[in-house]
């Protein structure tokens, strides 16, 4: 069993003249896991965490964060042993990037060399370029100021890192990539992380544990992303989750049972030599990597393959690669990039019925 880094036990915050923001929160939170709190606006998943470093005084009920009980620390000295990432960055605009990361370790004692020599170090962690610390904050993309917000959160190398909405502001392609420099660097760090979001797609990809809250700040259930998918404790959390939760649960499923077939392929410089093909044709370069697809009347037009799919992804990219492709067929690619065969999307659809089948007792 997980050990628990944070828990809440019997937490209400109530407002004066309104309803409860958080109603009876008890949970655990895992050490060295993501735990995400996602759920609709107003739901109170942004006053939960607030109140893990007491941004937010509870009105009733007791938080621990690990073993003691967070009153019992000053709310400052709190505040500076946990990392912080929100929505703006957050970043003080007259500082270096290198000064704005050194903040917390100068506030915790250490020398204007040591922090900003850690500041430097951490630059490379969260993937920025050394050259970027001298600049200023309006100086960076969206996506660069979340990076510098993220090294500054780690910048005391605290074991608690609370990330509200952090990756809502910077557009889609942006997110991915911050999405997956998270999941990098947790694998490397093996921090605490408690995660705000409204978007359930960004809560299964990232959280180890979802939560889920309703309106009213209550609960509504708490569990790994893909039981949460499979199986949602009430109509609130499957509505929340979304009719396509069983394309997003297929994120979890092995494709093992997905056979991958050999396919037909051509160069390009073949294929402007022969021209139009009778049936559909892979479309490779001099060292087996697909190119896209020859189609029956295409010519020598090479059209778009669509995404591709390798030995060991889940069942919903054989999915996509299949559905995405003009031919019907899924292109497989070995760890090198080069064309290894096909998969069919009939196939994986039968697969898809298997696993299915299997989860719920053969019904």
């Amino acid at each position: 069993m997980a050990e628990a880094m944070i828990e809440f036990q019997n937490v209400t915050k109530q407002y004066q003249g309104g309803q409860a923001a958080v109603d009876g929160l008890t949970m655990s939170i895992d050490k060295g896991a993501i735990t995400v709190f996602v759920g609709p606006s107003g739901c109170g998943k942004t006053t939960s965490l607030r109140m893990i470093n007491r941004m937010v005084e509870p009105t009733s009920g007791t938080i621990t964060v690990g073993g003691a009980d967070v009153t019992s620390v000053p709310a400052a000295q709190l505040r500076r042993s946990m990392g912080y990432v929100m929505q703006s960055s957050g970043l003080m605009p007259h500082r270096s990037v290198l000064d704005n990361i050194a903040t917390v370790p100068r506030l915790n004692g250490a020398s204007k060399a040591d922090a900003r020599k850690r500041a430097q170090e951490l630059l490379d962690v969260v993937g920025l370029a050394s050259s970027l610390g001298k600049r200023y904050p309006s100086q960076l993309s969206g996506g660069q100021q979340q990076r510098v917000g993220v090294a500054r959160a780690l910048a005391a190398d605290p074991p608690v890192l609370l990330m509200d909405e952090p990756f809502s502001a910077v557009d889609p392609v942006v997110r991915d990539e911050l999405q997956k420099e998270l999941l990098r660097l947790q694998h490397d760090l093996a921090k605490t992380i408690v995660f705000v979001t409204h978007d359930i797609d960004e809560a299964t990809v990232l959280g180890d544990k979802v939560a889920v809250f309703a309106v009213g700040g209550k609960l509504a259930q708490y569990a790994a992303p893909q039981e949460i998918l499979r199986a949602p404790a009430s109509d609130f959390v499957a509505s929340f989750v979304g009719r396509d939760r069983g394309f997003r649960h297929l994120a979890f499923s092995p494709s093992d049972g997905v056979t991958i077939h050999p396919v037909p392929t051509v160069t390009r410089e073949q294929l402007r030599q022969e021209g139009s093909t009778d049936g559909w044709q892979l479309v490779v370069d001099g060292a087996l990597r697909p190119l896209g697809w020859a189609g029956p009347g295409a010519g020598a037009q090479i059209v778009p393959g669509g995404s591709l799919f390798r030995k060991g992804d889940t069942l919903r990219r054989a999915l996509d690669a299949a559905l995405s492709s003009p031919s019907g067929l899924g292109v497989a690619v070995d760890d090198e990039g080069r064309a290894a065969g096909v998969i069919a999307a009939a196939e994986v659809f039968a697969v898809i019925e298997s696993d299915r089948s299997v989860r719920h007792g053969g019904l």
